[in-house]
């Protein structure tokens, strides 16, 4: 696995390098060895990105890029399984975990499971998807001793 770590952010106190290969590796154990690009930005950034790929105003939370193969390209030429890409607001999760009085470090772990299970395919737009996707966010987090992020 590798994990590469782009820091665009003001932020302090960002949590290490070590912490996101660890959650990476958590979220994403049935594709041992996989390639995954975190990006830490700030609201502009993240005010950019919403807008040009899901039409959104504001600032996000975590957008997630999963890899595309480049059209005409055969799988067999990639010899690395790139999962994709990443892109998490600092602020906004420094603001969210204030807001809902969870520990910061708990809510960093919880969007990187989150993000790296969209990049997997996982989504909740559907009620059904939503509650098998947060089931096992909820299964893996508590695997490293984090409490359940939907409880309030």
């Amino acid at each position: 696995m590798s994990v590469e770590i782009q820091v665009a952010s003001e932020s302090a106190s960002l949590p290490s390098e070590t912490l996101f290969t660890d959650w990476v590796g958590l979220a994403t154990k049935e594709r041992e060895g996989a390639d995954v690009v975190v990006r830490l930005v700030d609201e502009v950034e993240s005010a950019e990105l919403n807008q040009s790929y899901r039409q959104k105003d504001g600032a996000t939370n975590v957008l997630s890029f999963p890899f595309e193969l480049p059209s005409g390209l055969p799988e067999e030429a990639l010899e690395d399984d790139i999962l994709g890409d990443l892109v998490i607001c600092a602020p906004i999760v420094f603001q969210e975990a204030k807001e809902q009085g969870k520990q910061p470090l708990n809510h960093w772990a919880h969007l990187v499971v989150h993000g790296c299970l969209h990049l997997q395919g996982y989504d909740h737009v559907k009620a059904d998807d939503a509650l098998v996707m947060e089931a096992l966010e909820v299964s893996l987090l508590g695997s490293i001793g984090i409490d359940n992020p939907y409880e309030a």
